[in-house]
Parts: C-alpha cells; structure tokens; sequence
C-alpha cells in the first residue's frame, strides 16, 4: 500500500499497523457518511436507504431528499474536511510551526470581505436572487486570493525565506481585511449584514452538486501535490539548511505550494464558509495516530479531515429542532479546548 520514502522509513511491522489503522479510519468514515444520509428530520431505515441509493424508492419524497439535499452535503463535507485538513498538514510542514492552518493568510478575512461586497453591492444594482447565489462563493473566492496576493508581497518584501514574516504577514492582513468588512457590514442595510454574518460562521445549507464538483477536484489536487512533493516535504522537517543541502529548492518549493493550498482553501471558504480549526486540529491528531510521514499522514488527513467535518455537520442540523448550529461555533468551541489540553499538556510544572 505503501510505496516510495515510506517503505524505506517505515519497518514492516509498523507499515501493517499502519495499514490497520488507515482502514479503521475509512471504515469509521463510510460509517459517519451511512449516519448522516439517514440522520434528519425524516429519518431512514439502512433498508430505505439502500433502495434510495438503487434508484427503486417507494417513496419519491424520500428519494428527492436522499439525492438533492443529503447526498451533496455528505459529499461536500468529506470534500470540505478533507482539503482544509490536508491544506493545514502541509502549511504546518511548510513553516514548520503548529499552529499554521489554512486561515494562516488571512483567507477568511478575504472570503468575508469579497462576499460582504458582493451582497451589498449587486443588490443595489438590480441582479436577481438567483445570480446573487452564484456571486457570493466568487466574490468570497476574489477576496480570498486577495488576501493571498497581499500576505505573499508582504512576506517577499520582508524575506520569503524567513518563516515569521510570512506568519506575519498573514496575521497583518487577515486584521486590515477584517476591519474594511467589519464596517462595511455595519453601515450595511441589516438584513444583508445577517445573510453575510450567517454564511461567515460557516453552514453547509447550499450544498449541492455544482460546489461537490469545485471541492472534489481541489482535495484531489491536494492530495496529488502532496504525494508528487512527499520527499520534500519530509527534507523540509529538518530544515531550511538541511533540506537545501539535500537539493530541495525551498523558496520555490514553499511559494508554490503555498499558492496551490491558497487556491484550495479559498475554493472551499467560498461555497463553505468559515469553518476554523479543521486544519489546525486534524493534522495534530492523525500525527498522534499515525505519524509524521507525508504519505501516511496525507492519507490520513483526507479521512479524518472528512470524517470530523461531516460528524460537526450531522450534530450541527440535528442538535436542535428546526433550526440549524453554524459549523464555525461548534468547531471554534472544539478548537478553543483543543488548544487548551496542548497548552496544558506541554506547559504544565
């Protein structure tokens, strides 16, 4: 199963409990996805869904349900977790810092201000309902790469090579961004502000097929960087030095993959939201798991990041009756006690 830097790291025994555990985790996924397609306020038995699936439903409601609402949300959490887990366990390997995650670039401040313009501005102009959907996941994704675009001519003019001036630049950014919107939204006509602050805090509500085939592609893409660069990546744990001495080009290295895990993040914040802490959490708790080897924890992350994302997503629409929990409460919450049993762990006399 393994192949390549893996096979040379990791002695047999290990590699088969790796391997153990890798299917454990895709079996808890499979699992988690089953729960959710059957989780709802029209609940269904593993029979009825299995016939849903099979296009021979009795019930054309319950098939409608299965197929339009559940099936792409399920789809687009895995899709979702999986990405910003992937993207979190390669800027953490890139700056070599813990606490990098995919908002380390002030994505999320981009994203809200790209679709805090787009929602205050095209309705004044007259655009329809129906092309102020589509806007919003492209503004949110302009702004996003905004931010990208400021955080990398920031970090270059102060030394790209040095990794605190791109952490920050990032933290520079990400506050400038979220000031503009911050008062864009209150001088705001309110009921546009609350559609905005809603999609801010990160909801799964307008899945559908379109944004599960821009997700999918991009975890995929993720994943294929993540498995060309896989030997790099390893040379750059031990340091900037180290790995240029074994002939990794570092600067570029960094820049692009930076870049691509940009895009790939943006691409999800805009048809997501925000959803903070996947790619901070996951990547700590799969290495626990499973270790530090790019291959094994690229594997890992995809599952678990899937798994996690669609178990916050099932609690989030069923916890309470008739309404839904924003994903980026619940998981801001997680994340804040996460961090808490870190703090504890390392800094306790």
């Amino acid at each position: 199963m393994f192949t390549g830097a893996t096979i040379q790291i990791l002695n047999k025994p290990l590699a088969k409990q790796l391997h153990w555990r890798l299917l454990w985790l895709l079996l808890l996924t499979l699992a988690a996805a089953i729960f959710a397609l059957q989780t709802g306020p029209l609940q269904l038995t593993s029979t009825e869904l299995l016939q849903c699936l099979l296009q021979d439903c009795a019930d054309p409601m319950q098939q409608s349900i299965l197929l339009q609402i559940r099936l792409p949300r399920v789809l687009l959490a895995l899709g979702a977790g999986a990405g910003l887990a992937l993207c979190g366990a390669m800027l953490q390997n890139l700056t070599r810092n813990p606490l990098a995650d995919p908002y380390l670039f002030g994505l999320m401040s981009g994203a809200a201000l790209g679709s805090t313009v787009v929602s205050l501005l095209l309705p004044q102009l007259g655009v329809s309902a129906q092309w102020l959907n589509w806007s919003l996941p492209l503004g949110a994704f302009a702004g996003a790469m905004l931010a990208v675009v400021l955080v990398m001519t920031l970090s270059w003019r102060c030394g790209f090579g040095r990794v605190e001036a791109l952490l920050l630049s990032g933290v520079a950014v990400s506050f400038m961004l979220s000031a503009i919107s911050t008062l864009l939204l209150y001088l705001a006509e309110p009921f546009a502000a609350n559609r905005v602050m809603f999609w801010l805090m990160g909801s799964l509500a307008r899945a559908d097929y379109q944004a599960v085939t821009v997700v999918l592609p991009l975890v995929l893409l993720a994943l294929g960087l993540m498995a060309v660069f896989r030997r790099h990546l390893d040379a750059l744990q031990l340091g900037d030095e180290a790995a240029s001495a074994l002939g990794v080009p570092v600067a570029m290295l960094r820049l692009g993959l930076l870049l691509c895990c940009a895009a790939i993040t943006a691409g999800i914040v805009a048809y997501c939201g925000g959803i903070a802490f996947v790619g901070l959490m996951v990547p700590h708790l799969i290495r626990l798991l499973l270790g530090h080897n790019t291959v094994v924890l690229m594997l890992g992350c995809a599952l678990g990041g899937g798994w996690f994302l669609l178990a916050v997503d099932t609690l989030a629409r069923s916890a309470l009756p008739n309404q839904e929990i924003p994903l980026g409460v619940i998981t801001s919450a997680l994340g804040s006690v996460f961090f808490i049993v870190i703090m504890l762990s390392r800094y306790r006399r």
